[in-house]
């Protein structure tokens, strides 16, 4: 938390704040209506497409389950490359795009029985990912509470994104207010 505080000295939260504005905006709606989609679904959909196609040579169930092994791994690999160099604000923004990935995924994986969502793909008749997954593990009756569990794990983290990107925003405003030198965590000295 610390170092956190620290990196927000001298770094400007004016175009940071629509952005935390704009995820806890759009996450309120995906709470309402959990198959909205939102400016992190396009994204998201081609990394997912592109899982199926990175892991197809590995056979059936790697190449299915490739494209939501994906979706999550590309958000959760963005977080560790920003804490590695220590952008605090930018692992925000993965956690943000982890939690809309998440959501989307539920409502995947909640359609597993029904089939009733649009699909996509790289074929004229797509596989429904999750109906296949369920169904060869033997589990498809599962797929509510699956789904379930998915959007509670996505909402903390979208609750845990905009919080922390909030007050790292309030950090950024209370440092540049108080006149603190970028990178010392001390007032300037005249």
């Amino acid at each position: 938390m610390t170092e956190a505080r620290s990196w927000t000295t001298g770094r400007s939260w004016l175009w940071r704040a629509p952005l935390v504005l704009y995820f806890a905006w759009s996450g309120i709606r995906r709470l309402s209506d959990p198959l909205r989609g939102d400016a992190l679904s396009g994204i998201t959909l081609g990394v997912h497409e592109l899982g199926h196609v990175a892991l197809s040579w590995a056979g059936d169930f790697p190449g299915i389950a490739g494209g939501s092994l994906a979706q999550v791994a590309a958000p959760v690999a963005a977080a560790a490359i920003f804490h590695r160099q220590r952008d605090w604000f930018a692992v925000t923004v993965a956690a943000a795009w982890l939690a809309s990935s998440l959501f989307g995924l539920a409502a995947y994986v909640g359609d597993a029985r029904a089939q009733e969502l649009p699909l996509v793909g790289l074929t004229s008749d797509p596989v429904h990912d999750w109906n296949w997954i369920l169904g060869r593990l033997g589990i498809l009756p599962w797929d509510h509470a699956l789904a379930g569990i998915l959007r509670v794990v996505s909402f903390a983290t979208w609750l845990g994104a905009v919080v922390v990107g909030g007050w790292l925003c309030l950090e950024m405003a209370r440092s540049r207010r108080a006149g603190i030198r970028p990178g010392s965590g001390q007032p300037p000295s005249f």
